[in-house]
């Protein structure tokens, strides 16, 4: 296992180096140089000079690329233009509220998908059955961000039930140690600030999880169905080996492994995907920053972001790997 970590962090290198190329060819690729796009109506001659004498946009393109993969390896990913701080500093200070919105997400897409899947599959061609895979299409034609306002419209607008927007009422005085809003009411025992981030969670989780939600419903379906009908399960039945042994130890262990690849690839575009929900939550993450780079054309921002959140992506891939491991042994002794 060690061996396949070892192995799967290094091919995340030139997985990185491939995308750092990529980056730098698409701000050079702009209309007028990067120059131009970052002043928008301000570039006059002499502004544009300015910038690309303090930026070297003047010196040799690779030039201009060693120097920012340089800066890249010592953790120096520029400044935000919107905010002057570092890119780095912005993306710690707005990453647990993506992580967290995303786990909130995810738990409701494997929560209520595998079951809802395992349900199904187990009364095939029946109206449940039916009805599971209406609902799973549904779930994957409706926009994100058009269910988003739906559910903010009926939960937060017209019922009140549920807060509309942020991440915790701003009256509550809250100790944040992770960042993680309702990890750190736990661990301090403010259970009163854990209780109010979840409720501003449910709406944009629920919002985020539910296209992840209905693929893991299809995923799952089919996976059952094509495992209930192996031979080793009518071989296990003429053996008289009980219902409920063959469901738990036989169909839906061997069922999960393309589910759990399903979960893992999920999990990465949560993260990834997040810029609409959070947007229309008014969610400090790294999605609504996102959204405000590309308005304000802050490159830095968009350059280093999509960075760390490849990187993300391609650690969530490794943990789904080497869960193989230890849901079907076979993977193990290959």
């Amino acid at each position: 296992m060690l061996r396949t970590i070892g192995r799967r962090l290094l091919l995340l290198i030139p997985t990185l180096f491939g995308l750092s190329i990529l980056l730098f060819a698409w701000v050079r690729a702009l209309p007028g140089g990067p120059a131009v796009a970052l002043l928008g109506e301000r570039a006059t001659p002499e502004a544009v000079a300015r910038i690309n004498e303090l930026y070297g946009f003047n010196e040799p393109l690779y030039v201009q690329y060693f120097t920012w993969l340089g800066r890249l390896a010592t953790g120096d990913f520029g400044s935000s233009i919107q905010t002057g701080r570092p890119v780095l500093e912005e993306f710690v200070r707005r990453f647990p509220a993506t992580l967290e919105l995303s786990i909130g997400a995810l738990i409701v897409a494997v929560g209520i998908g595998i079951p809802l899947g395992y349900w199904a599959a187990r009364r095939h061609g029946k109206i449940w059955d039916h009805t599971a895979v209406v609902l799973s299409l549904i779930g994957i034609t409706i926009p994100v961000f058009f269910l988003a306002f739906i559910l903010k419209y009926v939960f937060a607008v017209q019922l009140g039930w549920l807060p509309s927007d942020g991440r915790q009422n701003p009256r509550i005085d809250a100790t944040h140690y992770t960042n993680l809003y309702v990890f750190d009411g736990l661990i301090t025992g403010e259970f009163d600030a854990s209780w109010d981030a979840l409720l501003h969670l449910i709406l944009p989780a629920i919002a985020l999880g539910t296209i992840p939600l209905a693929i893991i419903v299809r995923i799952t379906r089919a996976s059952v169905l094509e495992v209930q009908n192996a031979d080793y399960l009518r071989t296990g039945r003429a053996k008289g080996i009980g219902v409920s042994t063959l469901r738990n130890r036989f169909i839906l262990r061997n069922a999960m492994l393309p589910v759990i690849t399903t979960v893992g690839l999920q999990a990465g575009l949560l993260i990834s995907g997040a810029v609409l929900t959070e947007t229309v939550f008014a969610f400090p993450g790294i999605g609504q920053f996102l959204a405000r780079a590309i308005f304000t054309r802050d490159f830095p921002v968009l350059q280093g972001f999509i960075i760390f959140i490849a990187i993300a992506y391609a650690l969530i891939n490794l943990l789904v790997d080497l869960s193989y491991s230890v849901i079907d042994p076979r993977v193990r002794v290959q």
